[in-house]
Formats: C-alpha cells, sequence, structure tokens
C-alpha cells in the first residue's frame, strides 16, 4: 500500500488524515490488487486477493477458537498478515498460553505463528488506549519518512512493544525498523516480517499510470 498526500508529510492535519485512512484501509476496506486510487489515496497491497481473504479468515476463525480454548480468560490479539499468524496479548496461564497457541496453528490457511503473549494480568483500558497512540505515532512516522511506502506495513502495539508486519524487503524492514524504535512509548520492536526479495518487490510494483 502507498499512501500520497497533497500537503507537507509534518503538519499535524495531514497525519491525522493519514492516520483516519490507514484505520480505514486496515479495518473493512475492500481488497486492493496492485494500485487503486481512492479519494485521493494511492493504494498497493502486495498480497493476492485471495490470500487476503485468506488473512480475514484466519482473525475471524481465531477469534471463536481462542475464545473457545480460554473460557474468555486473559486478553488476545491476532493478526494475520500473507498467512503468517501473530498473537499478542496476556495470558492468566502458561496452559492458556499454549492452548491458544495450539489452538491458532490448527487454523486453515495458517503458514506460520508467532507467539509473543505474555503470561501476566490483563492489562489495563488505558494500557491498551497508549498502545493505540503508540501505533498512530509509528504509522505517522513512516508516513513522515519519504523512504518507505508507509501503508504496507501492518503495525500491532503491545504494552509498548511493537510488532511490524509486512511483505518488503531487508532494507524496507530495517529502515522501517529504524524509523519505530525512533518513537516516543516505543519500548521495543518485534519483526514479524515475510521478507522478499528485491527482485520480487520490482515484480509487485504497480505498473506506472498511462498519461
Amino acid at each position: 500500500m502507498m499512501l500520497r498526500l497533497p500537503c507537507p508529510p509534518r503538519r499535524l492535519a495531514c497525519v491525522a488524515a493519514a492516520l483516519v485512512a490507514l484505520q480505514a484501509l486496515s479495518a473493512c476496506a475492500p481488497l486492493v490488487v496492485g494500485g487503486a486510487v481512492m479519494g485521493g489515496l494511492v493504494v498497493v497491497d502486495r498480497r493476492t486477493s485471495g490470500t487476503q481473504l485468506e488473512d480475514q479468515g484466519i482473525e475471524l476463525k481465531a477469534i471463536n477458537r481462542v475464545r473457545e480454548v480460554t473460557g474468555g480468560r486473559g486478553h488476545y490479539n491476532i493478526t494475520s498478515y500473507n498467512r503468517v499468524a501473530l498473537i499478542t496479548g496476556e495470558a492468566a496461564t502458561d496452559a492458556d498460553r499454549a492452548a491458544v497457541e495450539q489452538a491458532v496453528r490448527q487454523i486453515e490457511n495458517v503458514r506460520s505463528l508467532v507467539n509473543e503473549v505474555a503470561v501476566m494480568e490483563a492489562s489495563s483500558i488505558t494500557s491498551r488506549s497508549g498502545d493505540l497512540v503508540t501505533t498512530g505515532r509509528v504509522k505517522a512516522a513512516f508516513i513522515d519518512a519519504n523512504d518507505l511506502q508507509a501503508t504496507v506495513f501492518k503495525v500491532v502495539t503491545e504494552r509498548g512493544v511493537v510488532h511490524l508486519m509486512g511483505r518488503v524487503t531487508e532494507r524496507e524492514a530495517n529502515r522501517a525498523t529504524e524509523v519505530a524504535r525512533t518513537v516516543g512509548g516505543v519500548a521495543k520492536v518485534v519483526k514479524v516480517f515475510d521478507v522478499i526479495t528485491e527482485a520480487e518487490l520490482a515484480k509487485l510494483q504497480p505498473a506506472p499510470a498511462k498519461p
């Protein structure tokens, strides 16, 4: 995904507008393959439409599976990108943590899994609100970095730990990690990237618009 705004990136209004767009794109936005223009935004997704649907299915199924195996104990978030499932949050016990991992691992189409769940008391609403703010700051920093396609990155924050996902090159992964580490409120950055080569990236780039 790539986001273009018709105003200087450091202006607060532009960053706020960008974050609203990012929120919409990451939630219930239509599937986009290649490039498309939506409300002045140039949107690109490096996953196929089939993979995007699979990711949505993994997340929806995981919500129910996790509730079943934990009985509502703890706090969990499951994020899938290119069929890599990231589990974050807090488990009441080691047994719950293991059960959640097993339940998500058995979901159809899950290619690999990263379990970042901590065994501890569930985080507070205040902590989760702070994480949302941190996620917004990281996304804004990516927009501000002229050498990054900001919206190809998915950002998940738990207790100040920022998890970065996306189908990116080693160069993009390192640069995004470097930028995220400079953002206030970030305690640690965890890379959960699906790394591709520069040659693969060139094939994924949208064709230039015809004049």
